[in-house]
């Protein structure tokens, strides 16, 4: 990891990072409760260590970095993506949402609140992302 992307983690998780990585801890949490939410808490997983440390990674599409669909790209990834959505998608987005807003009140902030603007996106449609360096 560069040493900037580093430094941002730093400062990214003291200023509430660590935070949203628990939500999404959480969200894991609750559907792996259920058997039949394993496949959306394993995503949430991935996503909860992107949350935490998120500066020198991205998310893609595993289809776009593979280069072949499989079954969280196709239908049943749509169909689990819109159950995501329902279930707890939205109020993760909304969490970074306002988190969002709350940085990009000071110039400093601003690639804070970028940051929670990419996770907002991922938080509504998580299914068939990987997480890879920068």
């Amino acid at each position: 990891m560069e040493p900037v992307s580093l430094l941002l983690n730093i400062i990214w998780i003291l200023l509430g990072g660590a935070l949203m990585a628990f939500g999404w801890l959480v969200a894991a949490v609750v559907m792996a409760i259920t058997i039949i939410g394993l496949p959306w808490a394993r995503a949430a997983f991935n996503i909860a260590a992107y949350t935490f440390m998120p500066f020198g990674s991205r998310a893609v599409r595993r289809d776009e970095l593979t280069g072949q669909a499989d079954v969280g790209t196709g239908a049943f990834g749509l169909i689990g993506n819109l159950i995501w959505l329902v279930l707890a998608g939205w109020w993760l987005a909304l969490g970074h949402l306002i988190t969002a807003a709350t940085f990009a009140v000071t110039i400093i902030g601003i690639p804070f609140a970028w940051a929670h603007l990419k996770l907002a996106g991922i938080a509504l449609w998580p299914i068939g992302k990987v997480i890879v360096p920068a």
